[in-house]
């Protein structure tokens, strides 16, 4: 449909599955802001989401965890714009690109091994930390 998010070439998340919500905005706009419900959130529930796959979710899971509802809801808000129409796509739009970018796997981490040049400028640098560090040392001599 033409109001589903678009989030990748694989997930599209139906516009069923998006709660948007209208409320007063903050801030300056004179008159205006005092007459308008301008001010737009989303919900959106990964928990019931039909749009993602179980490996999905407990990524989106995973790296969304601080902004997550107990429920498993993820609210955004925005109240940029004097029209509901545009802070609905701007608010649209952020949640596409954080889901978008949660959903990019992490690489892999390739072990590697530190090159004798390496070890030996790290033993050189300790030598040096130590020698420095005996300076300071009280001398007696009798």
């Amino acid at each position: 449909m033409a109001d589903d998010l678009l989030i990748n070439s694989k997930v599209t998340i139906p516009a069923a599955e998006l709660e948007f919500t209208a409320s007063r905005a903050s801030g300056p706009g004179g008159q205006h802001v005092n007459t308008t419900d301008s001010r737009i959130q989303l919900r959106w529930n990964l928990e019931t989401s039909q749009a993602i796959t179980e490996p999905q979710r407990h990524r989106l899971r995973r790296v969304l965890a601080s902004r997550l509802t107990d429920g498993g809801d993820l609210l955004l808000a925005s109240e940029t714009h004097r029209s509901q129409r545009r802070n609905r796509e701007e608010v649209a739009q952020r949640l596409a690109a954080l889901l978008r970018e949660a959903l990019i796997p992490p690489k892999p981490r390739r072990k590697t091994k530190p090159t004798r040049a390496s070890r030996e400028r790290r033993l050189q640098d300790k030598k040096k930390r130590a020698d420095v560090k005996k300076g300071r040392s009280r001398k007696f001599d009798d």
